[in-house]
């Protein structure tokens, strides 16, 4: 039985374009069945829907989905099937998330627009150690102060956990908001005591860090991905 960070991430995926057609078509009929998935697909449908509405039209290369093949036919031939499926989804993952990324880069000034088209009810960041290398989109729920962080599958090294952080300026230091799986969809009510202002104004933080967190309760290792919301004026 699917989990609902299972459903969540299956449902960000089929937005995100990520899915192939087979996988879609079932994701398809399953929602026509599961209300649990289709509620999650219609959530993130609606989150991510004002990023479609100011991407510009685009005409693709002619070649592109030959050359693509072709990539994927020379690495078939050196790795293993499983592995080279797993790479191939971590890149689905990545354009999709690129996508939002050059987005939120273009709309600079527009953002406030953005989320006021959304009902000034929730507020999405985007993780990134730069605008081509997205790991984690972060979104909460003003109402339920529900934080929820979708992975773009970016493992830590052995060892080592991701942790994320709200750093704001009305803090001596970076308050932890708990770890996080780089692999499966993680919520929380971390934010829960904060306000929407500290909300909107903070920065996002992870760090890479021992395996069950932090022991000081501040950062101990290097910040390797960061983003703010994007949110309307307050």
């Amino acid at each position: 039985m699917s989990t609902p960070d299972d459903l969540d991430a299956l449902a960000g995926e089929y937005v995100l374009g990520t899915l192939d057609l087979v996988e879609r078509r079932a994701v398809d009929a399953r929602r026509s069945r599961e209300p649990l998935l289709d509620a999650a697909i219609r959530g993130w449908e609606d989150r991510l829907a004002p990023l479609n509405e100011l991407l510009p039209e685009a005409t693709l290369e002619a070649d592109l989905f030959p050359s693509i093949s072709a990539a994927i036919d020379r690495l078939g031939a050196d790795q293993g099937i499983a592995h080279l499926n797993r790479r191939i989804r971590r890149w689905q993952w990545a354009a999709g998330l690129a996508s939002a990324a050059a987005v939120v880069l273009a709309v600079g000034l527009g953002a406030s627009m953005l989320l006021t088209r959304t009902a000034q009810t929730e507020l999405v960041a985007l993780l990134a150690k730069d605008a081509t290398s997205p790991a984690f989109v972060v979104s909460v729920d003003l109402a339920s102060r529900q934080l929820t962080v979708l992975p773009s599958a970016v493992e830590p090294p052995a060892g080592k956990a991701y942790e994320l952080w709200l750093v704001n300026a009305r803090y001596e230091a970076p308050r932890s908001l708990g770890l996080i799986s780089p692999s499966a969809a993680t919520r929380s009510d971390r934010l829960a005591s904060y306000s929407d202002e500290v909300i909107a104004s903070s920065t996002l933080a992870v760090s890479l860090e021992p395996d069950g967190g932090s022991p000081t309760g501040k950062p101990t290792g290097p910040v390797v991905f960061s983003g703010r919301f994007v949110h309307p004026k307050i």
